[in-house]
């Protein structure tokens, strides 16, 4: 069966219904502060958040006429009250109740995403430490370079996403800002402690120097935040199915019970998750590049930003939270094959601890030049020859004169090569998993 993704918190955050929510909610808000300050009268409040309820569908009609959003949703209200209506919106330009509830709504979907993300670094830290003595060949420039282990290549992508965390943490904190000083920012029409107090009741911090608009470089911080969680996902999938190809294939994403990957060719077993990531990435960058278009507004306002954003923000928050969930089930199904690991490393004919012998050779005494010369020509051997490289370095006359068959033995040790991965796992923050309880 195709797994569908949906979410209905996600899907509440972005609807017309909940953003309507936010703004009466911070027009109320408003209210009742002016009247504990006494600038309107002090029944004014209760009598409008008894009289009142949202009506999105009457806001859009009206919409359809006056062509601003604010104004139909604000006369949408007034239609169900009294003279006391002359109130609602006092002191306030649009772009307070805009910015103010999309900073509740950015802070909501982050908290979502953060959510998914957790769920991520735990089941990578999981293969990480399950996987930390399976051993595997390194790859540079798709070259075969020296033994690692999965689990010290999970333990990358762990630091990269707990830093993914930290970024996403800080640009859910820099967007957690809203404004209540009126036009152009100035406080002409709005009292600053008045905003300052009803932002704290939502959580939020006041923009110390607004415009009409909260700062559009704090929106483009979050959004590179997702973005680099995009690349961090793209990253990890692209080496997943990169090892999956058939003349490697030493880890392969899940492939369920009835699945299919082509309609031609019955055996195939496409990584189709891990191209999704890929995909998804670009999305992510280039709406990066939209918010930070964003940032240049024209003196103290215009509505440029204003289009993009109803596209960008609720598509960008949903992508990454997408992309963090199905990536994190191809880590926690990903099928692994160490014995096509440790037989892939056989195909470079032990030349990966090529290193270790040079360095023997240069603490004997050798120039590096010259002990390059003596196992780069070993090696040479092996590639063109299918050698072995252990039998070339003890037949070899003039590296014989300076390392013992057992040197040379110790030199190609694979457990002192890799003796570091545990305290690398154990820096990074990785540990047994607790064990399960009774």
């Amino acid at each position: 069966m195709i797994e569908r993704y949906t979410l209905p918190e996600m899907a509440r955050i972005w609807s017309e219904a909940f953003k309507l929510e936010h703004w009466l909610e911070v027009e109320l808000a408003w209210l009742d502060v002016l009247a504990e300050k006494g600038v309107i009268p002090s029944e004014v409040p209760g009598l409008i958040r008894r009289q009142v309820h949202l009506d999105p569908a009457r806001a859009a009609q009206i919409e359809e006429i006056v062509q601003h959003d604010v104004i139909a949703f604000l006369t949408s209200l007034s239609e169900q009250l009294g003279p006391e209506g002359r109130y609602l919106h006092y002191g306030l330009t649009s772009s307070d109740i805009l910015d103010t509830a999309l900073a509740l709504q950015l802070r909501e979907a982050g908290a979502l995403i953060m959510r998914e993300l957790d769920a991520l670094v735990a089941v990578v830290a999981g293969q990480a430490w399950r996987h930390r003595d399976t051993v595997m060949i390194g790859r540079t420039h798709g070259v075969h370079a020296e033994p690692i282990t999965l689990g010290f290549k999970l333990a990358g992508w762990h630091a990269e996403l707990n830093r993914c965390r930290e970024r996403l943490a800080r640009a859910i904190r820099t967007v957690s800002v809203g404004k209540l000083s009126g036009a152009v920012g100035i406080h002409g029409t709005t009292d600053p402690e008045a905003e300052a107090e009803v932002l704290s009741r939502f959580g939020l911090k006041p923009e110390p120097v607004a415009t009409q608009v909260v700062p559009r470089d704090r929106h483009a911080e979050l959004m590179f935040a997702l973005a680099a969680i995009g690349a961090a996902l793209e990253r990890i999938a692209t080496e997943v199915r990169s090892l999956a190809r058939p003349e490697i294939r030493e880890v392969e994403e899940p492939f369920r019970q009835g699945q299919k990957g082509s309609s031609a060719m019955p055996h195939k077993r496409n990584p189709v998750l891990c191209e999704r990531m890929a995909g998804m990435a670009r999305l992510l960058r280039g709406n990066l590049t939209v918010a930070l278009e964003n940032v240049a507004l024209w003196h103290e306002r215009d509505i440029s930003h204003s289009s993009a954003e109803r596209i960008i923000l609720p598509d960008s928050t949903i992508l990454a939270h997408y992309m963090l969930r199905k990536l994190t089930r191809v880590i926690a199904d990903m099928v692994v094959y160490p014995e096509r690991m440790l037989a892939n490393m056989t195909a470079s004919h032990g030349l990966a601890l090529s290193q270790r012998v040079l360095l023997a050779l240069i603490a004997k005494g050798l120039s590096r030049e010259a002990a390059y010369a003596l196992v780069q020509r070993g090696a040479a051997r092996c590639w063109d020859e299918g050698l072995d490289f252990q039998a070339v370095l003890d037949t070899d006359p003039e590296i014989r004169a300076m390392l013992s068959a057992q040197e040379i033995q110790a030199c190609l040790d694979l457990g002192a090569h890799l003796s570091h991965v545990h305290g690398i796992l154990d820096r990074a923050g990785i540990k047994s998993p607790a064990a399960p309880e009774e």
